[in-house]
This record gives structure tokens, sequence and C-alpha cells, in this order.
């Protein structure tokens, strides 16, 4: 009996040593149910698997499911659920020396102590359901400091006394919007009512659909706590970011919960003009455009649409755009930074920025509703479409009023002024290096001054084309209207009307009545230099000037051409030269071929008709007619009352400036010898200091009259 007693013991000691052992062996089959008793009643369960042998190091896992679900709130109508998963981790305890108080009497065993869970993992993903995100991380750790105690009935509880999370480059995905390299640090406690305290998170990056975005390096102030008035609203504060090469800031970024919308305004100031995109052309050596610019863009995101609201745009003074001739030297500038009593850059810019998705794909965003004020006057745009290759649809904008011509500087040979608004519309087609215009209509009720002044050279008298003294000219337009046309590689065609244009110099004034045609530019990209004038026309001397075709070389400073002269006044060429003692009636037609080379012009058998018959008076006085010979007494006569029937002339000029005129006159004097037939041969040569002088006839026509032979002839 004894013997049985004995072994009964030593089994019972056996099975007592084992019970641990077996313990320990059978834990992976029973962990869940442990788990699932513990956590019994709870809003939330623990899904485990592939959970491996108890370590000193931790309890080894491979897939660890965490789903709670949240009820609904004022922020939302429906529960949400979210699941936290971990994939490959190791659980781990460890135990925090205790304090004296939780001791007991005896100071033998405690009966309550601190420790540390701390879970690693490979991966972690949460996801929420309804699903509006979702979070990824790589190599998580999360800690959680328990207290754990027991009560006299040896019941155990557990209390959570903190916890902490400290992400670094993890990833949420929205639909068709990514987040890269997020950092955080998550910190909770009970003492704190477990609301997260102020921390700085951080988002390197941002993407649409794996195309990143040009926003970086966003980084701002966040925690959990709510605003009272506003407790469905996140908000994040002291906000910067990268956007394209440069920086902004906005001091609050809010999210709606119960509308899904975010408001935040983006503040960037000093931003260099030629890192924006469109204007990072030329180098640094011409630069297209230079200065910097600030500004506000308040933002408005929802459904993945983002609108713009009155944003605004200020460059500061100085900021340019510019354009430069062939030898890289300014030819003409944009002044369009600040301005004392002008309108600045542009405000009130409203715009929707969608981005389009088709099963789930993105391709694409579009802009429309574009709007602002700019230097005073409104412009607009139809919308705008950017698909996944960076490619924009063709669009156009609208400008009413734009204050931009006396923003206009010109530079290098040209000076000037000019003054009025602009209005019209500018379908544009942009490329990653280029862009296209077709059928822009641009006019203006304004207009200006622009002077010519080449730099001074050594000339002889009768060398000067463009003056006596010196060869600047002053151009004087008014109403413009224009028709734009440029190709992607370039070329550039102006359809172009002037309601009036004036030509001043130092030897004389030309004006002109609604002048129109073409320029054509760049339209050969072996001769760049070559400019092109067609169909122009203008008023001139109650007549009209007109050129079928002209080609310029700029760099070779020559071109040909051939004025056609229709309908001008015989009257008015006279009175252009200022004699004194002819009058006449008729207009004259004629064709005055032109060679221009370096400032000077050369005609080559030129000639002007009279369209149709007229009449001559030279008037003379008493006294003149008693001091001439009888010879010239009967050329006064004669031409007293002078009805001509054919008036024909010709013109030569050299590039020096001497020329060569004939004129021939047929027609007769009803007061002089019963109105026989007259025929006047005259042969002018001279040096002609301008070219309206030659095509004037002659500018001192009334000494070649007295100097002359008359010869009459008989029908």
């Amino acid at each position: 009996m004894l013997k049985l007693l004995l072994r009964l013991l030593i089994a019972m000691l056996l099975l007592l040593a084992l019970l641990p052992v077996a313990a320990w062996l059978f834990f992976p089959w029973y962990a869940q149910s442990l788990l699932d008793f513990a956590i019994k009643d709870k809003p939330f369960r623990i899904e485990v698997s592939g959970i491996d042998l108890p370590t000193t190091s931790g309890i080894g896992f491979r897939s660890l499911k965490a789903i709670i679900t949240t009820p609904p709130d004022g922020c939302s109508n429906e529960a949400a659920t979210y699941t936290l998963s971990l994939t490959n981790g190791l659980i781990s305890l460890r135990l925090k020396t205790p304090t004296p108080s939780l001791w007991n009497a005896g100071g033998v065993q405690p009966k309550s102590f601190d420790a540390t869970l701390s879970i690693k993992a490979d991966s972690l993903t949460l996801i929420p359901s309804p699903q509006q995100f979702t979070f990824s991380d790589s190599n998580p750790q999360i800690n959680l400091d328990i207290a754990v105690s027991s009560n006299k009935n040896y019941a155990i509880s557990i209390k959570p006394i903190s916890a902490s999370y400290a992400i670094n480059g993890a990833a949420v995905s929205h639909e068709k919007i990514g987040l890269e390299g997020i950092s955080y640090n998550i910190s909770l406690s009970d003492a704190g009512h477990w609301q997260q305290p102020p921390d700085t998170l951080r988002v390197e990056k941002l993407s649409s659909n794996g195309n990143l975005l040009p926003v970086h390096h966003f980084k701002a102030l966040f925690s959990s706590k709510r605003d009272p008035l506003k407790p469905c609203t996140l908000s994040l504060r002291d906000c910067s970011v990268e956007l394209f090469q440069w920086k902004a800031s906005t001091e609050h970024f809010e999210y709606d919960q119960k509308n899904k919308q975010s408001r935040f305004t983006i503040n960037f100031a000093e931003i260099p003009l030629n890192q924006l995109p469109g204007f990072n052309l030329g180098g640094n050596e011409t630069p297209f455009a230079t200065g910097q610019v600030s500004g506000s863009l308040p933002i408005e995101f929802q459904d993945s649409t983002l609108l713009v609201r009155n944003a605004m745009l200020v460059a500061g003074k100085g900021s340019k755009i510019i354009s430069y001739n062939k030898e890289h030297k300014p030819l003409i500038s944009i002044d369009i930074g600040i301005i004392k009593g002008k309108e600045e850059l542009l405000k009130n810019l409203n715009a929707t920025l969608t981005l389009n998705s088709q099963n789930n794909k993105f391709f694409g965003l579009t802009l429309t509703d574009l709007s602002a004020t700019l230097l005073g006057g409104k412009i607009s745009s139809t919308p705008v479409c950017i698909d996944q290759s960076n490619k924009i649809s063709p669009f156009t904008l609208a400008l009413n009023n734009i204050q931009i011509l006396d923003r206009i500087r010109l530079q290098g040979d040209f000076k000037g002024s000019l003054q009025g608004e602009v209005s019209g519309i500018v379908p544009l087609a942009l490329t990653k290096k280029s862009f296209s215009i077709k059928n822009a209509r641009l006019q203006s009720s304004g207009g200006g001054r622009i002077t010519i002044a080449p730099p001074s050279k050594q000339q002889h008298t009768s060398e000067r084309i463009f003056g006596p003294e010196k060869p600047d000219a002053d151009y004087t337009f008014s109403e413009p209207n224009l028709l734009l046309n440029r190709t992607i590689d370039g070329y550039t065609t102006i359809n172009f009307k002037l309601k009036h244009l004036q030509r001043k110099t130092s030897g004389g004034e030309m004006a002109l009545l609604s002048p129109e045609g073409r320029l054509s530019l760049w339209q050969n990209r072996f001769k760049p230099d070559l400019v092109s004038l067609s169909n122009f026309t203008t008023g001139f001397l109650d007549g009209t000037v007109a050129i079928k075709h002209m080609n310029y070389d700029m760099s070779k400073k020559e071109g040909e051409s051939t004025l056609l002269l229709n309908n001008i006044p015989l009257q008015k060429m006279l009175d252009l030269q200022g004699t004194k003692k002819i009058y006449a009636t008729g207009t004259i037609k004629g064709t005055i071929p032109v060679k221009m080379k370096n400032e000077m012009f050369e005609i080559i058998d030129g000639g002007m008709n009279a369209e149709q018959s007229g009449q001559i008076i030279y008037a003379t006085t008493p006294e003149e007619r008693a001091a001439a010979n009888q010879g010239l007494r009967t050329t006064y006569e004669a031409l007293s009352n002078f009805l001509y029937v054919q008036l024909t002339s010709s013109i030569s000029m050299a590039p020096d400036g001497k020329s060569v005129i004939t004129v021939q006159l047929k027609g007769s004097n009803p007061d002089f010898q019963a109105g026989r037939s007259v025929e006047l041969n005259l042969n002018i040569q001279q040096n002609l200091l301008d070219l309206m002088r030659s095509l004037s006839i002659s500018s001192n026509v009334d000494q070649i009259i007295s100097e002359k032979s008359l010869q009459l002839y008989k029908k």
C-alpha cells in the first residue's frame, strides 16, 4: 500500500513537472482560445495564426489581425470598422521593476506589476471599412505599457497605461492619391485621456496613380484634440510643403470628416519666376523671366476635386518677362512687378481641378472654371485636360481690358512708350518644350510711340536717307488689331491693322491711315532673320499705297519690293513738298520698285501716271509776269489754266540719293492761243533726302518750271 501511494505521489509530481512543458508545447493550439476568453465582450477582436513556441525573446506569429468597430457618431452616420494586420511578427513582454507600494505587507510577493508589451513585425496595414484609405508600414514596432494586478480571489486584470508607435517611411493611398515617406510619432496615454499630443507629421512625396506630383516634403503639427466648435474637423498647424522647386506654407489645414472635405491656404513668398512651369526657359544667360513672385492659394479639396478660390500672385519690383534678339541681347520686355498706382499681377484667381479616373484607374486632370483679374483686367480659360503622360489639351484664353501696354519696355535700337488696354482671345497648345497659337485675336483702343534709333555713324549729307542730321524715326500708332498664329517650331504670322500710323523724322512727317498687312517671322529655320510683309495697304494722301510682298533680312539689312500707288491726289503730292504757286486736280497711280540696303533706298524704273484728265494752274503775280522775258511769259500764260489729258513720269534713284525724274504733260489752255495743244517735258536731276520727296516729283517744282524750256507743239 505504501509503495502504491509512493508511486502515485511520484506520478503526480511528474505530472506537475510536465504540465508547464505541456503548456509550452501546446501553446500554439490554445493561444487563440485564451485570447478570445481574455477579450470577450470587448468592441474588438483579435485573430492570430502561425504562432510559434514561446521563447525568452517572445512569441512569434505569422499573422495577427485586430478588427475594431467604432459606432456611428455625429461625424459619421455609419459604423466604421478598422482592420489592423501585422505579418511575421514577434510579441515580447518586458517587466518593469515594481515600486514598494505594489508589494504586500509581507514584502514577499507582488500583488501587481508594470510591464511593456512590444510588437514587432515585417509589415503593418490599416484599412477602414467603408474603405477611405489604406495605411501601410514596413518594420513597425508598437510598444504598450500595461499594469497587471490581481485581487484576493486571484483574478487578474490588465490596464493599459500608454502606447507608442514611431511611424517612419509609411504610405497612405486614397483612391488615386498616394502619400509616401510618412513619419509621425504616436504617443497616447491614460493620463492624457488617450489624446495624441502635437507632433510633427512629415510626408515626403505625393503621387497620383503612381505618378509623382510636383508636391514634396510636406510638414505639419498634428494633434487628435478637436476644436469643440468643430468636433468633426481634424486640424494641422504650421504646415509647409515644396511645390515644384519652391517652398510654400499654410497656417492651418482642416479636414472635415463629416463632409469629407479639406480646406487650407498655401502661402508662398519670393519664388524665383524662372523656376515656375513655363517660365524656366532660356537658361542663365537669356532667362525668359527674372524676379520673384509671392502670393496665396486658398484650396478646398473634396471627392477628387480641388477648388481654388480668390488666390493672388504679386510679382516683386523689377520682375520681367524678356525676349531677345539673335545676339542674345534684350529686344523687348514686360514689367510685371509692383508699380506705384498700377494693379498687381494677379488676384481673384478661381479654378476647379478634377482628378479623372475610369474603373479606378487614373488617366489625367481637368482644369475648369479658370478666371482671374490680371493686371487690372479679366482673364479666363476654356477647360484644360492633362493626361497621365502630362500632355496638355489645347485651350483658349479670353482677355478683357488687360493693362499691359504701359508695361512694355523696348530695348536696343528701339525706345518709346505705349498705353492702353488689351482684349481678345488666345487659343493655345502647349508642349514640354514649345507652344503654338491658332487665330489669336488681340485689340486695343490705345496706342503709343516707338522710336527707332540705330547707332550713329559718319555719313555725308547726301547719304542720309532718314534725315539730314540723324537717322532716328518716331512712329506713332493707335488702336492696334492683331490676328496671331504660331506653329510649334516657331513660325509666326501677324495680321495687323491700325487706325493710324505716323512716321516722323528730322526730314519731315508721313501719315498713314488704316494701315494693315501681314508679317511673317521665323518661317525659315535656315534664315531666322528673314521677315516678310505681305498684303500691305494703307491710306496715304487720300489715296492708297500697297505692297504685295516684301522680304527683309534683318541681319543683312536688305530687302526689295514694289510700292503700288493708287488714287493719290496730285495736289496732295504737291502740298507735301511745300509748293506755293501750283494748284492741280486729278489723281495719279504708279509702281515704285524699291531696294533697301543698310537704311538706304534704290529705285529702278519707277513710274507714275495720271488716272484721268485734270487741271493745273500755275499762279503768278503781275510783277512776275512783267519781269519775265517773252518765252517765260508764254509759259506762264500756258500754265495759267492748263487742262492736261496725259501726265506720265518715270523715276530712278541711286542708293546715294541721286535721282532722275522725267515728267511729260500733254493738254491745252482754252485761254491761250485758242486752246491749241501743248506738250511739256521736264527732266529733273537732284539728290533726294527722303523717299516721299521722290514720290511727289520734286521738292522744288516751282524752280524747275521757271528754269526749264517750254516746248509747244501743234497737233
